[in-house]
Formats: C-alpha cells, sequence, structure tokens
C-alpha cells in the first residue's frame, strides 16, 4: 500500500493526522486503485518492493553483528534499520505483498472482485519474490558477507538457520503477529500527513515486529536464499526454507486479512456499506 488520494479541500492541516474512520476509507479506496493497477506497472513495483526488503534485511544483520549492547537493545537497534524496507516501499512506492493484504478492506465492501485482490497479491507475490532473489545475486557479487572479516557472512546464515529451524506452528503464528504489525504500519503512515510523519509512523511498528522475532515472508525470500549460498554446512536445505517461506507466508496473509483489515472494516466501513 503506497498511493495516497489527493488531499480534498475538507483536508484538516499538515499537522494533523487523518482520523481512524478516514484512514479506513483511504485504505480502501487505495486498495481499488492497486486492484485495478495495470499488471505490469504492478510487477515492476513489486520487484522494487523485494529489493528495498532485502536491504533492509541486509542492513538489519549489518548492525546487529557484532553488537555489544545486549539482547534487547541490540534487537531493537537492528529492527530499526530493518525498517529501512518499509519505508522505501511507503515513500518511494512500491507494491509489497505484505501490505497489499490490506487491499481485502476494499474486497470486503464488494468495490472489487476476488479475482482482482488475487491477481494483485500474486503479481506482488511474484514481483517480491524476483526483487529479493536478484538482490541475492548483488550482494554475493559484492561480497558484503565478507564485511567485519566475515563477521557478516556469518550472521546471515545464523538467522537463515533459525528460520530454517523453526516449528510450523511457531512460524505460522510468528508470521501472524509479523503482518498484523506491518499492516498497522502501513495504516499509520496512510493517516500521516507529511513525509517526515509517514517515516516515524513506520518505525516503531516494524522495530517491535523485528526485535520480537516474528516473521516476514519477504524478508525471508532474502534471507534464506542468501544464507543457503553462504551456508558451507547444509544447515540451510531447500526443504526447510520452502516450508518456512510457505507457512509464513499463510500466516502473514492471515494477520493482515483478518486481523487488520477485516476488524478495521467491521470497525469504520461495515456501517456505511449497509446503509
Amino acid at each position: 500500500m503506497t498511493a495516497d488520494p489527493p488531499p480534498s479541500d475538507a483536508d484538516p492541516p499538515l499537522s494533523d493526522a487523518y482520523p481512524p474512520q478516514e484512514i479506513a476509507r483511504r485504505v480502501e479506496r487505495i486498495g481499488v486503485a492497486k486492484a485495478q493497477a495495470d499488471p505490469l506497472t504492478v510487477l515492476v513495483l513489486a520487484v522494487l518492493a523485494g529489493a528495498f526488503i532485502s536491504l533492509g534485511s541486509l542492513l538489519f544483520a549489518v548492525v546487529v553483528t557484532g553488537s555489544t549492547l545486549g539482547f534487547g537493545p541490540t534487537r531493537l537497534l537492528g529492527g530499526a534499520a530493518f525498517s529501512l524496507g518499509l519505508v522505501l516501499v511507503v515513500i518511494a512506492g512500491a507494491e509489497l505483498f505484505t501490505g497489499n493484504n490490506l487491499i481485502a478492506m476494499a474486497w470486503a465492501s464488494r468495490l472489487i472482485s476476488t479475482g482482482a485482490v488475487v491477481r494483485n497479491w500474486c503479481l506482488a507475490y511474484v514481483g517480491n519474490v524476483a526483487g529479493c532473489l536478484g538482490t541475492v545475486l548483488l550482494v554475493v557479487w559484492a561480497d558484503i558477507a565478507g564485511l567485519g572479516n566475515g563477521a557478516v557472512g556469518d550472521t546471515v546464515v545464523r538467522i537463515a538457520h533459525a528460520k530454517a529451524g523453526l516449528g510450523l506452528l511457531e512460524a505460522f503464528a510468528r508470521g501472524i503477529l509479523c503482518n498484523a504489525l506491518v499492516c498497522l504500519a502501513v495504516w499509520l503512515a496512510i493517516g500521516a500527513r507529511s513525509v517526515t510523519d509517514k517515516i516515524l509512523a513506520i518505525v516503531f511498528p516494524v522495530m517491535a515486529f523485528v526485535a520480537l522475532g516474528f516473521e516476514h515472508s519477504i524478508a525471508n525470500w532474502f534471507i534464506l536464499p542468501y544464507g543457503y549460498v553462504l551456508d558451507g554446512q547444509g544447515g540451510v536445505t531447500v526443504v526447510a526454507a520452502a516450508r518456512n517461506l510457505l507457512v509464513v507466508t499463510a500466516g502473514n496473509l492471515l494477520g493482515g486479512t483478518v486481523l487488520v483489515a477485516s476488524v478495521y472494516w467491521v470497525a469504520y466501513l461495515r456501517g456505511e456499506r449497509l446503509r
């Protein structure tokens, strides 16, 4: 979710955020626009989103490598670094599968068809994956893993091992919780008016999901393949990575559509559509 509808004469001053009910209407309108967007445009912007999230993931790995701040502060700082990815998606403009789960609000209002929703999600997901894998290729060529005398590469491998080793229920639940926070970050950004406000709105929910160890499917499409390439011990297998990606994607979809889009639709838009 990236584009904002044009301001109207009734809009309050730039310093004021939109109220929640108006955010819901804006999310709904954006959902309609996204579902009706040209497929090639969606795909190109989705590739960008995959690259943006990959860069945020890589920055997280660099920031936490060698940190002596302790577990909590290190995770918090890493989460702030990771938020670069969603900041780029929202401010620069890109199509991210997890954020686009909010399109479900427009679907619930019967403004777009099921086919249009599925088309957008599939295009966004495929483009995101392509952007992640392309970024993996570039950072391998750039030997980013060699930073810190190889410490960054070791960090990436450890993160990938941990993700590949998650149980199915654990990965699913972490995926649900992750995208609830990601969609809330997008929700807050849509409610903001200035670039600065949008960035601040994004940072704290993203910082929280990273610090808490939740699972983001698109970020995992970067970390797991990158860890697989770097791992010389075979700890990150294709089967384990595929299992994580499948389950986390399902959890992300449930978290974004049910815990955020559906809840806010019932709270703010259901009554409008009944009238």
